[in-house]
């Protein structure tokens, strides 16, 4: 247990630890700063002083030394949707794995003001670059202006780097084609998207992956319906809209996950057998997803992985981004919701 010092007692120094480890300070600064430099025994010696005295490096104090804070800012628009905060927690996470901490803002709206207030509050903290995580365009130009001051790396799709701003993220346009590859592939010939909202990059994006795949299949005009939403109820009334357009498709491809929920439950109102009589795609693959009735085929996210090359993107110590945008390929989840078409 670390010795409890009194009330205004000064703190241990590097040369408290060294002179209990019978070591130089340069030592214990090496086992600070680049611990594969010191011998295991003399790290070992070192670490077991320092936790003997209650050491505790003094970050400020690194901080201005090295001009480095092991701090990385994080804006989003939200953090209540599926995919925004899977993405936050992802970017966490793989900062954790790089030694750094994160500092989270949540913006609700992307005028210049908000941009300004969110920027003059990391630089205050000595942020060492921004990950800004937005399915808007809105929010995707205020990054723009924050690369005028530091780095970032915009989570998103649909969009390409420019100076200073990396761009990082998950393949939509590949998941969509996966989705709907799929449904092709058992026969369906008429394959339906419930697409979510349009103002947002990854609904865009899979959009444009399900009419690149009805094209390579040769299938010609098939139904969109705009949900409008996320949601489950979103994904209901969009299967009312569907039935009352005419004959059922074969298939539908729903932008996420609760969408295809709520298609399933309107479908099942209506006596209509799944996957018997139409085959359902999801995406995002939620935590419930196998557990829907039936269990739905959807295309999972591979959010850690996009975390993690937004961050190695950002910390590149070259400090260039490569023009081209780290795109992470999803994969698609076959449960059964989806079947071979019946002739």
């Amino acid at each position: 247990m670390p010795k409890a010092r009194s009330r205004g007692a000064r703190p241990p120094s590097m040369i408290d630890v060294a002179k209990r480890a019978g070591v130089s300070h340069q030592s214990v600064s090496r086992v600070l700063n680049t611990p594969d430099s010191v011998r295991p025994e003399t790290r070992h010696r070192i670490e077991e002083a320092m936790k003997a005295l209650g050491y505790r490096r003094n970050e400020q104090a690194r901080a201005l030394k090295t001009q480095r804070t092991g701090m990385i800012g994080v804006v989003s628009q939200g953090v209540a949707d599926f995919g925004p905060n899977r993405m936050t927690l992802a970017i966490e996470g793989a900062a954790r794995e790089r030694g750094y901490v994160t500092a989270v803002s949540v913006v609700q709206d992307a005028d210049p003001e908000t941009v300004d207030a969110t920027l003059n509050v990391f630089l205050s903290h000595g942020i060492e670059g921004i990950v800004v995580i937005t399915p808007f365009p809105a929010l995707a130009e205020a990054a723009r202006q924050l690369s005028r001051q530091t780095p970032v790396v915009l989570m998103t799709s649909g969009l390409w780097p420019a100076e200073n701003m990396g761009v990082a993220g998950i393949d939509q346009e590949c998941g969509a084609r996966l989705a709907t590859t799929h449904l092709t592939e058992l026969g369906h010939r008429t394959i339906a998207h419930i697409a979510g909202p349009l103002d947002w990059f990854d609904a865009r994006g899979r959009v444009t992956g399900w009419r690149q795949a009805i094209a390579v299949a040769q299938l010609g005009e098939q139904p969109l319906i705009e949900a409008g939403g996320w949601s489950a109820e979103a994904g209901y009334r969009a299967a009312g809209e569907l039935c009352a357009q005419g004959p059922l498709p074969d298939a539908v491809f729903a932008a996420n996950d609760y969408l295809a929920l709520g298609l399933i439950r309107a479908f099942e109102e209506r006596g209509i057998r799944i996957p018997g009589e139409v085959s359902v795609v999801g995406y995002d693959d939620v935590d419930a997803a196998g557990y829907f009735t039936p269990p739905l085929t959807t295309v999972r996210q591979p959010f850690a992985e996009a975390g993690r090359a937004a961050l190695e993107l950002l910390l590149d110590e070259t400090g260039a981004f490569t023009g081209v945008p780290q795109f992470i390929v999803p994969e698609l989840v076959t449960r059964h919701s989806t079947a071979r078409r019946s002739s």
